[in-house]
């Protein structure tokens, strides 16, 4: 079934999915006239090309996800350092859960693709089961690793033909997404799933 994806301040940037990959790209008025049987999400914010965060290894690896029950004695932030490294040494189980979550947190970021290179089996696994896609790094990174990097580095533009991996954001326009951060992400669409989307 065709999926229409349009967000209300960006109506020339439409995706029409058809299952894994970007049927139609273009405005919206033209895209649900061509398609009137497809099902129609409509969001607020901006419609963008997902984001790249190039920490994978720092953020998935080095680093520790709490899990929400842990929140009392643990906070929500993910931990880096030797708290972090004593945490994920208990074994590939608690690895895999705190890369599950992170990986979550990510998409939760309009995350779509990370870089860097990445060696654990069970980090390898969760981002593959999300529908990650791996990039390279680029040259220069941005400050410390974060959920949000400072530039946000967008993936290339959509079209037809593509894997339909973006995301929205309730933001006026990219100026706003630049200054507010990525946390202001409504849905992540990866190989056409909805893979997050903001309660």
């Amino acid at each position: 079934m065709l999926t229409l994806h349009t967000a209300d301040a960006s109506p020339e940037a439409a995706v029409l999915v058809d299952g894994a990959h970007i049927a139609a790209f273009g405005p919206y008025e033209r895209l649900a006239a061509g398609h009137p049987d497809a099902r129609l999400r409509r969001w607020p914010g901006i419609l963008t090309p997902g984001l790249l965060n190039p920490y994978g290894p720092e953020l998935l690896e080095q680093a520790y996800h709490p899990d929400p029950r842990e929140a009392d004695r643990l906070g929500t932030e993910p931990l880096f350092g030797e708290r972090a490294q004593a945490l994920l040494g208990a074994g590939p189980s608690v690895r895999g859960a705190s890369a599950r979550r992170g990986v979550q947190r990510m998409l939760a970021h309009g995350t779509v693709a990370v870089a860097g290179e990445l060696r654990s089996r069970p980090v390898l696994d969760a981002v593959g089961r999300a529908g990650l896609a791996r990039a390279g790094r680029p040259a220069t990174l941005p400050g410390p690793p974060a959920l949000s990097p400072v530039p946000l580095v967008l993936l290339p533009g959509l079209g037809a033909g593509r894997p339909a991996r973006f995301a929205v954001f309730d933001v006026p326009d990219r100026d706003a997404l630049v200054r507010e951060g990525a946390s202001t992400c409504v849905v992540t669409v990866v190989g056409g799933r909805m893979v997050y989307r903001r309660a």
